[in-house]
């Protein structure tokens, strides 16, 4: 029997994150209308080979209103859980309050009717805080900031999404302490060091910043 149309789109948004984006985007802003570009598609086909487990150290560096965020802290974790509920996701920002907003986005798509008919992943009742939610397989996505505790918490994957603001950037004492926190803290909440993988997204405001830093350590993608 052949497929309807509507199956063939689902199929199509469960196995191709470029186009599970899309659609995301226009969940979550139906009013707005989504702008293709070959961008999208490159960081698309990179971030599954993160979820794949080919690709472990990632750097994105593009200007804002890119649909760097959408893409990357609110589309990509709901794919990943989509596909592995079990996996535990790191997501960081610079402000607590940014961070929340990205998760609370996130979350709706998770909850949405197209979501729900796509995967057979749910959040777990009372495991639905903004900040930090499970699903009912025990993978999560939590939240925080830069410089927050993050005692007992580990992570398959971590994403960083803008560690200073645009205005610390020329801050030594700000570059200072987010690439200290990177080095001493966030980093050791992988999982795996082999097996876990880092993304850091942002746009290049200095030549002593996050992305500076990391590379002198090891090979970043």
């Amino acid at each position: 029997m052949t497929p309807s149309p509507a199956n063939m789109y689902a199929d199509v948004l469960r196995h191709d994150l470029c186009a599970f984006i899309h659609r995301s985007f226009l969940e979550l802003n139906a009013q707005t209308p989504f702008l293709s570009n070959w961008h999208i598609e490159v960081l698309a086909a990179t971030l599954e080979e993160v979820r794949r487990g080919s690709c472990k150290r990632l750097i994105v560096n593009v200007p804002p209103r890119h649909l760097k965020s959408h893409a990357i802290s609110i589309a990509f974790p709901a794919w990943v859980l989509g596909h592995d509920p079990a996996k535990q996701i790191l997501s960081v920002t610079y402000a607590q309050d940014l961070s929340d907003n990205l998760a609370r986005k996130s979350r709706s798509l998770m909850t949405s009717a197209f979501y729900e008919a796509l995967f057979d992943t749910r959040l777990s009742k009372g495991r639905e805080a903004v900040s930090d939610y499970e699903t009912t397989d025990g993978g999560y996505r939590l939240s925080t900031s830069v410089g927050g505790v993050l005692t007992g918490r580990g992570a398959d994957i971590i994403i960083i999404d803008d560690p200073l603001k645009a205005d610390d950037a020329l801050s030594e004492p700000r570059r200072r302490s987010v690439n200290e926190w990177f080095d001493n803290t966030l980093r050791s909440r992988l999982n795996s060091q082999d097996k876990g993988a880092i993304i850091i997204v942002m746009q290049r405001l200095h030549a002593d910043d996050l992305v500076a830093h990391v590379q002198q350590h090891e090979s970043w993608n």
